[in-house]
């Protein structure tokens, strides 16, 4: 454990590539609630870094392109729509939180449930395929 974990902000802080960038920044904004915290501009429309914060957390983004880091991390369609990781987000209201981003036009893939273990949850694609968690479960209240 770093001496920070627990006064840092977000120290896990997951990492997407997209292939319009500019687009799902805006977009994960609307639907989502995310608010811009740094965006590095690229050449062509491009983005060469972003931070996105919700809360105390935040995903880095930048648009898909051809380097050393890409050749290890891809967009979904890159891999036939398989994604091997997810994010899990702790809303304050899941209800809410789902009709903001079916508003916005992401497809629902899990439907907003109670869940035995607490809290309300619902998975969602973005437009790039990428797999998003939302839930009124807080793990750190339940410990």
């Amino acid at each position: 454990m770093t001496d920070n974990a627990k006064t840092t902000a977000a120290t896990v802080i997951p990492t997407m590539r997209y292939n319009d960038a500019a687009a799902a920044i805006a977009w994960l904004c609307e639907a989502f609630g995310f608010e811009q915290h740094l965006v590095v501009p690229g050449e062509d429309g491009t983005i060469v870094h972003a931070q996105l914060v919700f809360g105390n957390g935040m995903i880095m983004l930048g648009s898909a392109r051809a380097n050393e880091f890409d050749n290890l991390q891809k967009p979904p369609s890159a891999l036939g729509g398989a994604v091997s990781q997810s994010p899990y987000i702790v809303v304050d209201d899941a209800d809410k939180h789902y009709a903001r981003a079916v508003a916005a036009g992401a497809e629902i893939v899990n439907e907003i449930k109670d869940e035995d273990y607490g809290g309300r949850v619902y998975s969602c694609r973005d437009p790039e395929g990428h797999l998003w968690n939302f839930g009124s479960y807080d793990p750190w209240a339940a410990v």
